[in-house]
């Protein structure tokens, strides 16, 4: 029997929610789930009691929303619909809304302050009759109340400084709160707070008539005295009333619409300039860690280069040491073997395509290209023929280029590999052989060669070191170590 009657009870509320869809779809309304929040933002949703609503949007997602603006200009109906909404998706009732991006939070509570208290049976002021109604929500928590003309019934400046209180403290115990109001003393005053959304009735100004749309942002002017013209009071009467209230104060509510926006304005452009700030900051950041980071892989970089030339150093050390020509040969190819290689993003790029024919100049010397292989190229300069690396020839103009017409005649029986002994010949003969030996370790390729000169009367190390001095291919030159020959030898480096 229990079982039945829970079948009973689930076929019924089935039969419920299938019966609110069919009238949903029948009328083009829409089911709003509730969300767990207390944000309320409506997209052209139209009031259920008025035939032919103006649909309203609205973004009700601060605590409190306070609507100013034009008399008679749907501030009310604004109210009013904001609550409806709600309350027909608390009870899951179709509602005519466009359910795009609209959203409605869950309240428990929801209750409306509208109506004036005051008549004969209760004996009780308007104001007063404000004051018990808001008596009573203080003993509540989280609940959704719209207030209407919140300041009636009382002196403007008063009431606008006791209702700022009163509503921040019913926002600290987490009420979410509409208020409409035509006065502008409390809509400046709540203005200041950022939990605070203002919205005014749009006036359209040719046509001295409300448009019932709103604007979210600002504060709105009442038009008063637009109004009552509208409404047939006789316009002298407007005209003087006018002159009663003083250009002052339209000056002043002017002023406070105006101080409002310009603060809210403000307020967002700070907003904006934190949030690019923090930007710069991040991107600082990120530069900071990039650059240690490049840092620390130079570093690295630097420690194995060192590495590798030190111990580049040592095999070359050791190749001096050794008296052996043949074994001194492979002792610095081992250490030339030892010195790291260019990496492809390290490679130097030639800055110019050189061709065989070309002018060109090495160091001081100028010279043509004769042949050219990979990076490097044979050039004849001055009588002699060159290899050189193509990195370190500069192109020039071919005309200026005064070529001497020598015969070179190598014999290869005179070659003596990486080291030249000049001991007894004098000065001239001895810069004939170091000239030919000079141009065979070129030839050859050597990059470091030995003169043996002896030091005697000291004539024959003085035309050596002379000739060397000016030598287009010689980069520098020596004393030999005392084990090499000392002050008797010259290490010379092409």
């Amino acid at each position: 029997m229990a079982f039945l009657k829970f079948i009973d009870r689930s076929f019924d509320m089935f039969d419920h929610y299938q019966a609110r869809i069919f009238f949903a779809r029948s009328k083009d309304l829409h089911l709003i789930k509730a969300e767990k929040s207390d944000v309320i933002v409506l997209n052209e949703f139209k009031h259920p009691a008025i035939t032919n609503a103006k649909s309203v949007s609205v973004d009700f997602s601060n605590p409190v929303l306070m609507v100013t603006g034009v008399n008679a200009g749907g501030k009310t109906m604004l109210l009013k619909s904001i609550l409806s909404a709600a309350y027909l998706t608390k009870y899951l009732i179709p509602l005519p809304i466009n359910p795009k991006n609209t959203k409605i939070g869950t309240f428990k509570n929801i209750h409306a302050i509208i109506d004036d208290p005051q008549n004969v049976k209760n004996d009780i002021s308007t104001f007063a009759g404000r004051m018990v109604s808001f008596g009573k929500l203080f003993s509540q928590e989280k609940m959704l109340i719209g207030v209407d003309e919140i300041e009636l019934g009382t002196d403007s400046d008063e009431a606008a400084a006791l209702f700022k209180a009163m509503l921040e403290a019913l926002m600290k115990k987490g009420m979410k709160i509409v208020v409409t109001t035509h006065h502008k003393r409390l809509a400046s005053l709540m203005a200041e707070n950022r939990d605070v959304s203002l919205m005014a009735a749009v006036y359209d100004e040719k046509n001295r008539k409300p448009t019932y749309g709103f604007l979210q942002g600002i504060i709105g002017k009442s038009y008063a005295f637009e109004t009552a013209i509208r409404y047939g009071v006789p316009g002298p009467l407007v005209a003087e009333a006018k002159v009663i209230y003083g250009k002052n104060h339209e000056k002043l509510n002017a002023l406070i619409e105006r101080s409002s926006e310009l603060e809210r304005s403000l307020v967002d452009k700070h907003e904006q300039l934190d949030k690019e700030l923090e930007e710069v900051y991040e991107q600082k950041r990120a530069l900071k860690d990039a650059q240690e980071t490049i840092y620390t892989e130079l570093k690295k970089e630097k420690e194995i280069l060192s590495a590798a030339y030190s111990k580049a150093i040592t095999e070359a050390k050791v190749a001096v040491k050794s008296k052996d020509e043949k074994e001194l040969h492979r002792a610095l190819n081992k250490a030339n073997k030892e010195l790291p290689k260019d990496k492809p993003h390290m490679k130097v790029k030639t800055p110019y395509s050189f061709k065989v024919g070309d002018g060109v100049q090495y160091r001081r010397t100028h010279g043509t290209i004769i042949s050219i292989k990979k990076k490097e190229a044979y050039i004849e300069a001055e009588g002699m023929k060159l290899r050189v690396k193509l990195v370190e020839l500069k192109p020039v103009q071919k005309g200026l280029i005064k070529q001497k017409k020598t015969q070179l005649t190598v014999q290869t029986e005179k070659r003596s590999g990486l080291k030249l002994d000049l001991h007894g010949l004098r000065g001239e003969e001895a810069m004939e052989q170091m000239d030919v030996f000079l141009s065979d370790a070129l030839i050859s390729g050597w990059d470091e060669v030995f003169i043996y000169h002896g030091i005697g009367t000291g004539k024959l190390a003085y035309a050596v070191k002379e000739f060397l001095k000016v030598h287009p291919s010689v980069k520098s030159f020596s004393d030999a170590p005392a084990h090499m020959g000392g002050f008797g030898a010259k290490i010379v480096v092409l």
